[in-house]
């Protein structure tokens, strides 16, 4: 989704508001003053390692964790695949629908928060997380949120800038200690799954939008096997 990740604090037992988001408000109101800031924050392209990853799926049943403005989604449901879309930041979602729209695609939006998104547990034959802003609980909710989420011989794809983990916390407010990385979740990886690939790479990288200078990804993706 980014490389410039959001601040903010973990999410919040909140009830839900009348437009419909599960979450953390804070968490939507910062990031839909990201989008707000500019007419496209992204390339319009899909995510390079999902292409690869994908390439030899199967379409069938996909969850797109911080679809930002579509365009993994987009790429996806034209594969085939049965697409739910989910985001926080409800500008953003409102330029995937009309991008959806535009293109005659149909794409179950979800506007929420992975971990309260409440989604049927293993129903999902990918779920891909690309560069998502995923806060850090006690609990590991986000991370047992994404493995929850993936059907019993299913994929989970999660893609992360290399060296983001690393980073020092800043003026910014950006701390990495805040945040979910792959190693995190492949740490909780039983023997229900096995690990296909976990490695950095060079990062196929979408020409313009944020996050571009990037030149390596983390990439980890693992089946379900039960």
């Amino acid at each position: 989704m980014t490389d410039d990740i959001a601040t903010g604090s973990p999410a919040s037992d909140a009830p839900t508001p009348p437009d419909g988001y599960v979450g953390d408000p804070a968490v939507r109101e910062e990031w839909d003053s990201r989008y707000a800031d500019r007419q496209q924050l992204w390339s319009g392209r899909p995510n390079g390692a999902l292409v690869a990853e994908a390439a030899g799926l199967t379409p069938g049943r996909v969850l797109d964790v911080g679809c930002g403005e579509g365009a993994d989604a987009l790429w996806l449901a034209r594969g085939g695949w049965d697409v739910t879309a989910l985001e926080v930041s409800s500008v953003a979602l409102e330029r995937a629908a009309g991008h959806a729209r535009d293109a005659g695609l149909a794409v179950r939006w979800v506007h929420a928060e992975l971990a309260h998104a409440a989604l049927p547990p293993g129903s999902f034959d990918l779920v891909s997380a690309q560069y998502p802003a995923l806060l850090r609980t006690p609990d590991a909710a986000a991370e047992r949120a994404l493995l929850a989420a993936v059907a019993p011989g299913g994929v989970l794809l999660l893609v992360h800038h290399a060296g983001m983990d690393t980073q020092q916390p800043n003026d910014s407010g950006f701390d990495p200690a805040d945040y979910v990385w792959p190693g995190m979740v492949a740490a909780l990886l039983d023997g229900d799954w096995q690990v296909e690939v976990d490695e950095q790479r060079p990062r196929l990288a979408p020409e313009g939008g944020a996050g571009a200078h990037h030149t390596d990804d983390l990439v980890l993706r693992a089946r379900r096997l039960r």
